[in-house]
C-alpha cells in the first residue's frame, strides 16, 4: 500500500471558464501541481532530479470524472494522490481532488504516466532505487 499525500491549489480567476466554472483541463493542471509538489517534498525526489538523470515522467493515459463544479469562489482545492501501481516503466496514480472548505470531491481518477529517457525519447524501466523512493 502506498502512502497519500495532499497538496493546497488556489483557484485563480483565469481557471474559470464561460459557464462560471473551472474549466475541465484546469483539473489535470491542479493534479499535476500537486504532483510536483509531492514528488519535491513528500518522495524528496524533483522533478529537477528525473531531468538531470535524463529522464521525464509523461502521461500515457488519464481517466477523470467530475463529481461536482468548482467555482472561483471555492478559492482553494485540496488535491490528494496515491501511487496505485508501478509497473515496468509506468505508474499508476490516482487522485480526488476535493473541495477545501468542505471536504466533498470535486473529481476523482487517475493518471498512467510512463518514464522516458530524455535522449532517446523511448520509455525506459523504472530505476529500483526510484522504485524504493516512491514505495512510501
Amino acid at each position: 500500500m502506498y502512502s497519500i499525500f495532499e497538496s493546497e491549489v488556489r483557484i485563480r480567476p483565469d481557471d474559470i471558464d464561460v459557464n462560471n466554472h473551472v474549466h475541465s483541463s484546469r483539473y489535470m493542471d491542479y493534479v499535476l501541481a500537486a504532483r510536483y509538489d509531492q514528488m519535491e517534498n513528500n518522495y524528496k525526489m524533483s522533478m529537477k532530479e528525473f531531468l538531470e538523470k535524463n529522464l521525464t515522467w509523461v502521461i500515457s493515459d488519464v481517466h477523470l470524472s467530475f463529481k461536482r463544479e468548482l467555482k472561483l469562489e471555492d478559492k482553494i482545492v485540496t488535491v490528494r494522490t496515491q501511487i496505485a501501481e508501478v509497473g515496468a516503466a509506468q505508474a499508476r496514480v490516482n487522485f480526488w481532488i476535493l473541495k477545501k472548505e468542505n471536504g466533498k470531491e470535486a473529481a476523482t481518477g487517475y493518471f498512467l504516466y510512463t518514464l522516458v529517457s530524455t535522449v532517446s525519447g523511448r520509455p525506459v524501466r523504472i530505476p529500483p532505487e526510484i522504485v524504493e523512493k516512491y514505495s512510501i
